[in-house]
């Protein structure tokens, strides 16, 4: 899973979001090191709902524009829940190395 799309599914976390509101809080969430075009949020979007990870959860017109809100699924959830845990045992590896190692 890239970075970009971790971060997208952990801002789905706390509710659903439209497409700028993702990217925002994207941006908090990594402390601003991933900033995501708006292509690749919709092109990254559109592959993770037909993965199943989120679903299209409503639309609103605001200033004459619809805006379309995501949610995370169960199954992104879990693949999100998968992907920390893979981060987290490459962390306490890499820490246990260099502890042995004296760097």
């Amino acid at each position: 899973m890239s970075e970009a799309t971790y971060f997208i599914l952990t801002a789905l976390l706390d509710g659903p979001l439209h497409g700028y509101g993702i990217i925002l809080r994207t941006g908090e969430q990594s402390a601003g090191r991933v900033r995501i075009a708006v292509a690749t949020l919709y092109r990254t979007l559109d592959r993770l709902e037909e993965g199943g990870l989120v679903v299209a959860d409503r639309e609103e017109i605001v200033e004459g524009r619809t805006r379309r809100y995501y949610r995370i699924t169960d199954d992104g959830i879990g693949a999100l829940r998968a992907e920390a845990a893979r981060l987290q045992q490459a962390v306490e590896l890499v820490t246990r190395r260099i502890a042995v190692t004296g760097a």
